[in-house]
């Protein structure tokens, strides 16, 4: 069989300018303001230092404008690596925590090494494949909590004992308690933390629980009661099963955990007529197509329960909504809110922010009697940026409410979604995507959607519409709290060719390293001011690639998770997709203070050459791992990050401890602790 050729621009066939078009122009246009001097040079970016709103010379803060007092980073940076083990910088220890399988309450029975655990077991116990996660306190403490914790997808070879025998010789699935453990272990854990002596611990606990890919989730916004989102499991349109491939993640100023659903589309199946939005957001379709675990070829099953393997196939069949799950698909994609400290909530999918892969979701910097911002990523080669602005104007009395859901309805239900553009000068705008936003060709969406929850529902393509700037993966999303700026992580995007252009935002061909992207926003939250923060690159590579001047000591590929904690400190993880840089050092966490980085005139300036040494390595993670997800205690004495996928890893619960050659251990994604051998403040 010859190979299909593959189409870069599967899903997103607008002729919207690049990102890398945008880009090129605005790397030569730095050029030319910098006097011509060599690229890598250039990469402070002085020229283009952030004046926005937020930006500030001095040392307060853009939420609160308290003063405080500049910090820099205390540790050294440290050597890549490439071992069964984590490293960390010099003076700090690394706790393995809630692996995969850990129960969470007395049903489900002991982690079995060989893969004997039931679907009960799981239903009860921490899923698999970490990633997002964020420390709730448990009142007020920095040593106790809940930890909510993203579990994005599976390795059926970890979870069974026998894959093969799931299966039948035709490829579909046969056995009902393996799929059920296959779709109870994604979706979100709550586990009750706390710091027990010199060990962070899971404490069994009725706060303890699971949201899985079968979870019942009211569904709010524009999309909720309408006609689109009817199945027979839900005739009113209220309420959505589940939610999958958990990646990116955010929370609330009052308190809530948001999950943010990625690559759901490739669990659903259409083998008949295709709709708009399904082929735009990639569903899989055609005669015989089957989705990713094939959860749908157990239909009909006599031991199914309420169609609960069916809804997967979202192909019309019947006369009407109430007789298939053609709209099954409908009520995932969204942002979900889940609000730990109640143990009997149901999670809310927030249909407001969009429906697209989301990558994160970040609120803005607070103002009271301003509207809430939130930012998030589409994570697809080629996708765009978004961001919602709410309704209701902030009130800080809001952050201390105990109806936490009532909140997110206040100020996550009603509002605007917009997606970005970005421009060769360095400025960008924000498209509305609304019935009256206007289209490329000077229409408006009303010439295309009939309601505000159609635009919703192919988010998508209406960004198409508007002439949104296609990007290369934009993932995880950061504000900093001292200065206002927007951070975001693109990944990377080999794909990118001649054919497919560049813009001065995604500058590069087959861009395999990736790039931080910041802007600052207006006060009218139509338009920014934008640059790149730094690019990732091997440290050996020519002039034109490395155009941060990066050396050994902090390259990296495919920048992916991406945080700040609340003194000013910018956390960058990152997803290996350079063999350069994977050569030399598995995935890693590096560190910068971007508020410290000035020039004369006191405007922000970006890494580069000049200045590099400012971004630190501070952790590497075991062999065959992704570094995602990451929190910290309000102390700043405890950080969580997440590994996922390791390959021969945990050995111990020493995370550092490497496992010994020729051994072999089940691997676990695990949350990691890492603290300082003296108790004190992380990194500074």
């Amino acid at each position: 069989m010859s190979k299909a050729v593959f189409d870069p621009k599967r899903y997103n066939r607008s002729e919207n300018t690049s990102f890398d078009e945008v880009l090129d122009a605005f790397v030569s246009r730095r050029k030319i303001l910098k006097g011509g001097m060599g690229l890598s040079a250039m990469a402070a970016m002085g020229a283009f230092g952030l004046t926005g709103c937020n930006s500030s010379s001095d040392s307060t803060t853009a939420k609160t404008g308290e003063t405080i007092q500049p910090i820099s980073l205390k540790f050294e940076s440290i050597p890549g690596a490439l071992t069964d083990a984590v490293h960390v910088a010099d003076g700090y220890t690394a706790q393995v925590l809630a692996p995969w399988g850990t129960p969470l309450n007395g049903i489900a029975q002991a982690w079995q090494n060989d893969g004997s655990n039931t679907a009960m077991d799981q239903a009860n116990a921490v899923g698999m494949n970490h990633d997002g996660l964020h420390f709730f306190p448990l009142n007020g403490s920095a040593t106790e909590g809940l930890l909510c914790v993203n579990h994005e997808y599976i390795e059926m070879d970890e979870l069974h004992q026998d894959k093969a025998a799931t299966f039948d010789p035709d490829g579909s699935r046969n056995d009902v308690d393996a799929v059920r453990k296959e779709i109870f272990a994604h979706g979100v854990s709550v586990i009750h933390i706390a710091l027990e002596g010199d060990q962070w611990m899971v404490k069994q606990d009725v706060r303890n629980r699971r949201y899985t890919g079968a979870s019942t989730m009211d569904i709010a916004g524009p999309l909720a009661h309408t006609k689109h989102v009817v199945t027979p499991f839900s005739p009113d349109g209220s309420q959505a099963r589940g939610t999958l491939n958990n990646c990116g993640n955010g929370y609330t100023p009052w308190g809530t955990y948001l999950t943010c659903e990625e690559n759901w589309p490739g669990y659903f199946v259409n083998q008949g007529t295709i709709t708009a939005d399904q082929e735009r957001i990639g569903i899989v379709s055609g005669t015989g197509a089957r989705g990713r675990y094939r959860w749908e070829t157990l239909a009909g099953n006599a031991d199914e329960r309420l169609d609960e393997f069916r809804r997967f196939d979202v192909t019309p069949t019947g006369a009407s909504e109430l007789s298939d799950y053609r709209n099954e698909a409908n009520g995932h994609g969204y942002i979900v809110e889940i609000d730990p400290y109640r143990a009997n909530s149901r999670a809310v999918k927030r249909t407001a922010l969009g429906r697209f892969r989301h990558e994160g979701c970040t609120f803005g910097t607070l103002e009271a009697g301003k509207p809430l911002v939130f930012y998030s990523g589409h994570d697809s080669r080629f996708e765009y940026m978004y961001k919602f602005v709410s309704d209701a104007l902030w009130d800080p009395a809001d952050a201390d409410s105990v109806d936490r859901l009532g909140m997110g309805d206040k100020y996550m239900n009603e509002g605007t979604l917009y997606v970005a553009r970005f421009d060769a000068d360095g400025k960008g705008v924000w498209l509305p995507l609304k019935l009256d936003g206007i289209t490329k060709d000077n229409g408006t969406l009303a010439d295309h959607f009939s309601t505000q929850a159609e635009i919703i529902l192919n988010t998508a393509g209406a960004a198409d519409l508007v002439g949104a700037t296609p990007m290369d993966r934009p993932e995880w999303c950061a504000v900093d709290p001292i200065t206002g700026s927007v951070y975001l992580t693109l990944t990377n995007n080999t794909r990118r060719t001649e054919d497919t252009g560049t813009n001065p935002a995604n500058p590069r061909l087959k861009n395999k390293f990736g790039h931080v992207i910041r802007w600052d926003e207006t006060e009218n939250h139509t338009d920014f001011s934008w640059d790149i923060f730094v690019f990732g690159s091997a440290a050996d590579a020519s002039e034109d690639i490395n155009l941060s001047g990066l050396d050994e000591m902090n390259q990296f590929a495919s920048p992916d998770g991406l945080a700040f904690d609340s003194r000013g400190i910018l956390w960058i993880q990152t997803d290996n997709g350079a063999a350069e840089v994977a050569n030399y050092t598995n995935d890693q966490m590096l560190a910068v203070v971007p508020s410290n980085l000035k020039d004369a005139d006191g405007k922000q300036e970006t890494i580069g050459a000049a200045n590099q040494g400012e971004l630190k390595r501070f952790f590497v993670g075991p062999n065959g791992c992704e570094v995602t997800g990451f929190t910290i205690s309000p102390d700043h004495r405890a950080m969580f990050v997440s590994i996922q996928h390791p390959g021969n890893w945990p050995y111990s619960d020493n995370a550092a401890e490497a496992t010994p050659a020729g051994t072999t251990v089940r691997a676990r994604a695990s949350i990691v602790v890492i603290r300082r051998q003296d108790g004190g403040e992380l990194a500074v």
